[in-house]
């Protein structure tokens, strides 16, 4: 399933790497998608809930929101 997040403090490479390996870490089939103009997330996988990738987003420093 797809699931779209806004997030704001994603600004550069470092940090679409980092939320890369935050979700991988839990999810290793996910695909990930990031645009640090926008600061739009999309992530797609089978088994991923909204709420989880959240919760390791915000984890790892960032501070997501549902789109």
């Amino acid at each position: 399933m797809k699931k779209e997040f806004i997030v704001p403090d994603m600004t550069c490479g470092h940090c679409v790497k980092t939320i890369t390996e935050a979700i991988h870490a839990f999810s290793p089939e996910a695909k990930v998608t990031a645009d640090t103009t926008t600061h739009w997330l999309t992530v797609e996988a089978e088994t991923v809930e909204a709420q989880e990738v959240m919760m390791k987003l915000q984890a790892a420093g960032f501070n997501p929101q549902l789109a």
